[in-house]
This record gives structure tokens, C-alpha cells and sequence, in this order.
């Protein structure tokens, strides 16, 4: 498959989920997004159209690589700053993605530190 229809489905993919998926002020959405190096985590108010929360690998470590490791460590780091701005509760934005591998680990270590979704 070429890799510009490869990139189109996935767009397709994100916008028919982004049809479906808000975040509010009580209930944020938790956008997560894999490049080939590193990991980047955002927490989203969509009705005010602000970042309430950011997280990255290039903020952590730079150690952190976009594998499962690090999706962990990075799923943790976003439980953390979540608790401590006061969030409980998010809605999962996965960007279109299968929910195995990374993005799997990332959200169970972002479960086990106390996120609800």
C-alpha cells in the first residue's frame, strides 16, 4: 500500500472518532500521539479549545523512545499531572490507531495511575 493512501485512511480514521470524541472542562480527552521517535500526551478541553495538559518524551527524557517502555513511562508521567491539576476523569483519544501495543500500555499505565476512562 502506498504510503499516501496509508496516511489518508488514517485521517479518515481520525476524523470520523473526532466526530464522536469531545473532551469538557469535568471530562477532558486525553489525545495521545506516536511518531516514529517520540511520544506526545495532551489533555484536551474541547468546548473551551485549550490544552489543560502536556506531556511528551521530550519533556520527561530523552532517554524515552516511542516503544512500549516508554509509552508506560509516559502513561504514568500523564496520571500524575493529572491528579495533581485536579482530573479524574478523561475521554480516550487513541488518534485513529489500533488499541494494542503502545497504545495499549499506554493507556493501561495511564489506568493504573489513577486515570478513569
Amino acid at each position: 500500500m502506498k504510503l499516501e493512501k496509508k496516511k489518508s485512511l488514517l485521517q479518515k480514521r481520525r476524523w470520523r472518532i473526532r466526530k464522536k470524541v469531545s473532551g469538557t472542562t469535568d471530562r477532558p480527552r486525553l489525545a495521545v500521539h506516536f511518531s516514529n521517535k517520540h511520544i506526545y500526551a495532551q489533555c484536551i478541553d474541547d468546548v473551551k479549545g485549550h490544552t489543560m495538559l502536556y506531556v511528551s518524551s521530550l519533556c520527561k527524557d530523552s532517554s524515552l523512545k516511542a516503544n512500549v517502555e516508554g509509552a508506560v513511562a509516559i502513561g504514568r508521567s500523564v496520571a500524575e499531572r493529572a491528579k495533581a491539576a485536579g482530573i479524574n476523569s478523561v475521554v480516550f483519544d487513541r488518534s485513529g490507531r489500533r488499541y494494542h501495543g503502545c497504545i495499549k500500555s499506554f493507556a493501561e499505565a495511564a489506568r493504573e495511575g489513577g486515570l478513569q476512562f
